[in-house]
């Protein structure tokens, strides 16, 4: 059974960091993506980052050049180090996995939730001015 377990949030000020960690478990893929989405409230759930198994990552234009993608494989973990924080930023976080293809051509960050079968519980991040 695949699980993926968010960690890492937290409340902060704008213009500080955190690292999000998603602890993967239950499947041995070699071919998959991974995606950070976050929802705020009211709002539809976004895409904001990928990285697949061969190591490209791709990012919304909203968060290029604050954000960065990893991932651990002997940990089977994947991050996201969020820098510069705004309160725009204030939204639940989380990881989504598709197993065995790739992330979507041509989407980046700005992935699609249909593509993700699997999701975390989340993680909640909160930016105060």
């Amino acid at each position: 059974q695949v699980q993926l377990v968010e960690s890492g949030g937290g409340s902060v000020q704008a213009g500080g960091s955190l690292r999000l960690s998603c602890a993967a478990s239950g499947y041995s893929y070699s071919t998959y993506c991974m995606a950070w989405f976050r929802q705020a409230p009211g709002k539809e759930r976004e895409g904001v980052a990928t990285i697949d198994s061969n190591g490209s990552s791709g990012y919304a234009d909203s968060v290029k050049g604050r954000f960065t993608v990893s991932q651990d494989n002997a940990k089977n973990t994947l991050y996201l180090q969020i820098n510069s924080l705004k309160p725009e930023d204030t939204a639940m976080y989380y990881c989504a996995a598709d197993l065995n293809r790739l992330c979507l051509a041509g989407w980046g960050g700005a992935t699609p939730t249909w593509h993700y079968k699997y999701w975390g519980q989340g993680t909640q991040v909160t930016v105060s001015s």
